[in-house]
């Protein structure tokens, strides 16, 4: 299964900040925001990823994550010219995804799960259509509503329905067979002139083929889009990893603990930042 984040947006909800750096490179506390959804691709044994980024800016996301051998996994990197709506990553990553089943997450989206029962691992062995998640909120009318059966199968999505037909809402994750690719270039742009990710789950859907798993209520759920959700996600990290003693989003410790790279690798990183809180604990590790 390959992996892609989209890292492309322009983040105009956040101007003037996302004036001279883009949005997925801003610090969520005390790391940058790509890396809680590159954590999420580690956690779900996923090695092969791009990094879907605005023009002009490859060599600042080289920069920080580099090809990916630091965390013994492969980072390479596509250009979204023109953003075009979240399905759009498919075509921009067409030669990279062909034939391959794929998790889509978004650059902007936080998952953790303090217990570490990963609900979402399981949908990267799903081949046989699509799986989204279903987030419970207590008011969903400003999102994308799933309603599904006992069994998890999709009944219904609605965009920003008045009237939700459910308390579950789709976030930032997606899993897809091979047949994305395909769906993608048959989307018709919507009223915005994008292609739009709910559109994919609709096909999927009409094809009996949608998945839907609920998160547990351990399960944390952030989008950063926002000045306001931003630093209510970082007040979130701040004060789970200040209770918990331990990371949200290490890319070093996701990898360590997939058996991807030594204790030593990531102890020579420990030693690399002895002089930060992030330096201290890799040496725990």
């Amino acid at each position: 299964m390959k992996g892609l984040i989209l890292a492309a947006g322009k983040g105009t909800r956040l101007y003037p900040m996302t004036k001279p750096v883009c949005k997925p490179l801003l610090p969520v506390y005390d790391k940058p925001l790509i890396y809680y959804p590159l954590a999420v691709l580690i956690e779900s044994g996923i090695t092969d990823i791009m990094v879907i980024i605005p023009d002009g800016e490859e060599e600042t996301f080289m920069r920080l994550l580099g090809d990916g051998s630091a965390w013994g996994i492969h980072i390479s990197y596509a250009v979204q010219k023109v953003p075009r709506g979240i399905a759009d990553a498919f075509l921009v990553a067409e030669d990279f995804i062909r034939g391959e089943s794929v998790c889509l997450v978004l650059g902007d989206n936080i998952f953790y799960d303090e217990t570490k029962q990963y609900e979402f691992m399981q949908a990267a062995h799903n081949n046989d259509g699509a799986t989204v998640f279903g987030y419970y909120v207590d008011d969903p009318r400003a999102f994308g509503v799933v309603e599904f059966d006992g069994d998890g199968n999709a009944i219904s999505i609605e965009e920003k329905p008045r009237f939700p037909k459910s308390n579950y809402i789709i976030p930032g994750l997606y899993f897809y067979n091979s047949d994305v690719l395909d769906i993608a270039k048959n989307l018709k742009p919507s009223a915005r002139g994008e292609l739009e990710i709910t559109d994919v789950n609709l096909e999927y859907l009409r094809r009996g083929q949608l998945k839907v798993v609920p998160l547990s209520d351990s399960f944390v759920w952030k989008d950063a889009g926002t000045a306001e959700n931003l630093l209510e996600a970082a007040n979130c990290v701040r004060e789970v990893q200040e209770r918990t003693g331990r990371y949200i989003a290490c890319p070093e410790e996701c990898a360590y603990d997939k058996g991807l790279i030594t204790a030593d690798q990531v102890h020579e990183v420990g030693n690399q930042l002895s002089k930060t809180l992030y330096g201290q604990y890799l040496q725990c590790l």
